[in-house]
């Protein structure tokens, strides 16, 4: 028998073995019949019959028969009438297959351009020589196999490399979990899940188990009520598209995307769809749908509203807001331009102008990126607040771009248009269009706060009303500190801002935020009532009265619930029966509303079943439009063949498996700490500000708890140009 140290001449395998593994020579060398050379014939066929006998140099088992018998005992395929070889570990195994397939390539004359890895110095003969004479290791030397393991890790990266997979991956918890399984079970002759089985049985088979795993969210859903969200979107092949999710406490839930090609989408055919997914989540359990303040979103809502007593249409206040900003940077309104706003579509026109300017000439950008270590931010315009969120960039950058217009090398440089570099450096030296700049980052600061808090899927519904009064407010305070004018005086630059605001508020405030507001324990406290002057309780206001009885009288059509819901409400607000007890009192201020009506709301029954539904609910539509980005991202240029049922199963499967990982305490601790929080866009979020991660919006835990720290304090403020600490 041939001992495992053989000629390395004849023997070609490539294999990272571990030390002891037999390696053999044979003197078969027929291209067609790779697997000869790791068995050593001891018995050919004679002229007078009978079978081959060949002993494996792994095993040293004796393999009767052809090589068909070889093939079968070493790459383990079981039933061939022989036994499967024990010695062949995973590795070898994986080197066995490959050898097949070379062997193939070259019969076919397509011999694949296998290029070596970093850990495949020298020729496969110098490596099985060296290996032959290795002398035998430890126990423990030898368990570790640590050429494996380098050979193992550079197929890995090369995978990331060659795929343009994102490192971010790396993070991934089911990415570790795959590797940790395999690296920890016997799998002989396992086979990685090619192209098709990837994209069609393994996806449904995800599909089906991830809809198990929301099953326990589904079960909330009676109790804690359902917000029905939705928004269109157009894919890679222009194709229009209507995706639904469902929000709860528990989180944003993707349902389903309709694809609507060739369809007019008026408000009978959106209310149509809108109706199917309300009858597949069950009516009882929906409190409000909320879209954008389009004619026919509002119109579908309407139809929607008929048809079911107690559910009600919500305009997006995200949505509402961003339009009052653009009426405020575009400097116009309903009535057309407004000269008093003029200027500020002037600083923001010269900002984009500056910006664009730098970012468009590789010179400019690299004298830039010597004075400055932040970046430009490049914000789509139908990004919310995008003006706003630019010039708060802009802030942050004023020193470097002061040394680099005064800089020798700005001047110096003279092929491009030197107008505009004249005029870039002539607006970034003056004193007063910065001071503009920074006043419009101060005015807008309170809508673009609550625009932030309102942007999540957290519960807010129950804050909308008292922070549009609030925003409002502060928003008078600011101007009239700049223009140094007491509160009695006029303002006719407030009064613009005023104008827009409040058409605004006019058009997304609806009965629902009333409601809410009104359940809201908080909001009948002393020291609630004390923090802004002529404060009153909900049911002192006329306007959120009337909303609210109206809401009752809509959810409650039966006479008798009608009049229990507002004896208990009558208790709840003016402090009756339980809920003038000391500590109920004292409780309201406390706790979180929710909270509170679980303490205190048992002799309410049917009052404290409508408030923890009411009080869950968020106010926008973000999750809708967040979930496109993960449909440009599944559905991109570079994967636009994939159908629309295809795009959107990856979809659910994406969003709801993120939903079910935030809801894992390894979530927050450990290596895959917030895993799919930006990605290779950002390696790390050390030491940077929030505005570096504008693109990610609000959908991201950390800037969501950020954000939510004391919000049943009142306090919605996010310093997002805070400097690096």
């Amino acid at each position: 028998m041939a001992s495992a140290g053989g000629s390395s001449q004849s023997h070609h395998v490539n294999v990272d073995s571990a030390p002891g593994d037999p390696i053999g020579e044979n003197d078969h060398a027929d291209p067609r019949y790779p697997l000869w050379r790791h068995v050593k014939k001891i018995q050919p066929n004679g002229r007078g019959g009978g079978n081959a006998k060949s002993e494996c140099l792994f095993c040293e088992k004796i393999i009767p028969g052809s090589y068909t018998r070889v093939r079968a005992h070493l790459l383990k395929i079981p039933n061939q009438g022989v036994e499967t070889c024990r010695k062949v570990t995973v590795p070898i195994l994986e080197q066995l297959h490959r050898e097949v397939a070379e062997a193939d390539a070259i019969v076919n004359g397509r011999q694949p351009n296998n290029i070596p890895l970093p850990t495949q110095t020298g020729s496969a003969g110098e490596r099985v020589s060296k290996q032959a004479k290795r002398k035998k290791q430890t126990g423990i030397v030898e368990s570790f196999h640590a050429e494996l393991r380098q050979q193992a890790d550079a197929l890995i990266a090369r995978m990331f490399y060659s795929g343009g997979v994102p490192f971010n991956l790396a993070r991934n918890p089911n990415y570790v979990a795959a590797f940790k399984f395999l690296a920890n079970t016997d799998l002989g002759g396992y086979v990685r899940p090619g192209y098709n089985k990837l994209r069609t049985t393994l996806l449904q088979h995800e599909k089906i188990n991830v809809d198990k795993l929301l099953q326990p969210f589904k079960s909330m859903w009676p109790t804690k009520g359902v917000t029905i969200t939705s928004d269109g979107w157009t894919d890679a092949q222009r194709r229009p598209l209507i995706n639904f999710i469902a929000i709860t406490e528990g989180g944003p839930m993707f349902l389903r995307a309709v694809n609507t090609e060739g369809e007019i989408k008026r408000k009978e055919y959106i209310a149509e769809k809108l109706i199917a997914v309300i009858e597949e989540i069950g009516p009882k359990n929906v409190v409000q749908v909320v879209t954008d303040n389009a004619a026919n979103c509002k119109a579908a809502g309407m139809i929607v509203e008929q048809k079911y007593n107690h559910i009600f249409w919500t305009p997006c206040v995200v949505h509402t807001l961003n339009l009052a900003l653009k009426n405020i940077c575009a400097a116009k309104n309903n009535d057309g331009e407004n000269d008093d706003l003029m200027w500020i579509k002037d600083i923001a026109d010269d900002a984009s102008m500056i910006k664009n300017f730098i970012m468009n000439h590789s010179m400019r950008l690299s004298l830039f990126n010597e004075y400055s270590d932040l970046k430009f931010l490049a914000i789509a315009d139908t990004r919310f607040a995008s003006h706003i969120v630019m010039l708060k960039r802009f802030l942050r950058l004023k020193d470097s771009l002061v040394l680099m217009v005064v800089g020798d090398k700005w001047s110096a440089y003279r092929d491009d248009d030197q107008s505009k570099a004249r005029f870039v450096k002539e607006k970034v030296l003056d004193d007063l269009w910065w001071d503009n700049v920074k006043y419009i980052v101060d005015f807008t600061e309170p809508i673009y706060s609550m625009l932030r808090a309102a942007d999540t899927d957290r519960s807010s519904l129950h804050l909308i009303y008292e922070m549009w009064d609030t925003m409002i407010e502060a928003v008078k305070v600011c101007i009239y500190h700049h223009e140094r004018k007491s509160h009695d005086e006029e303002s006719a630059f407030y009064d613009s801002i005023y104008v827009i605001l409040y058409d605004r508020w006019l058009k997304s405030n609806t009965p629902l935020h009333c409601l809410a507001h009104s359940l809201n324990p908080r909001y009948y406290t002393e020291k609630w009532l004390s923090l802004v002057p002529n404060r009153v309780r909900p049911h002192e206001d006329i306007e959120v009265s009337d909303m609210r009885n109206k809401c009752f009288r809509k959810v409650f059509s039966n006479p008798e619930d009608l009049r229990k819901i507002k004896q208990q409400f009558a208790d709840f607000s003016l402090f009756g029966g339980h809920f003038g007890k000391r500590e109920s009192i004292e409780d309201r201020d406390l706790f979180e509303p929710k909270q509170w009506w679980g303490i205190h709301g048992q002799h309410a029954p049917e009052l404290k079943s409508l408030a923890l539904k009411v009080l869950g609910q968020p106010s926008s539509s973000s999750a809708c439009e967040r979930n496109w980005s993960t449909y440009g991202f599944i559905h991109s240029m570079r994967r636009n063949r994939l159908t629309p049922s295809r795009a959107e199963d990856l979809v659910f499967v994406h969003n709801n498996m993120r939903l079910l990982s935030r809801k894992s305490e390894d979530y927050k601790k450990g290596s895959a700490q917030m895993w799919d929080v930006g990605g290779d866009n950002h390696e790390s979020f050390d030491g940077a500000g929030v505005l570096e991660f504008a693109e990610l919006s609000l959908e991201e835990p950390e800037f969501e708890v950020m954000l939510f720290q004391g919000e049943e304090r009142g306090s919605f403020e996010m310093d997002v140009d805070q400097p690096e600490s």
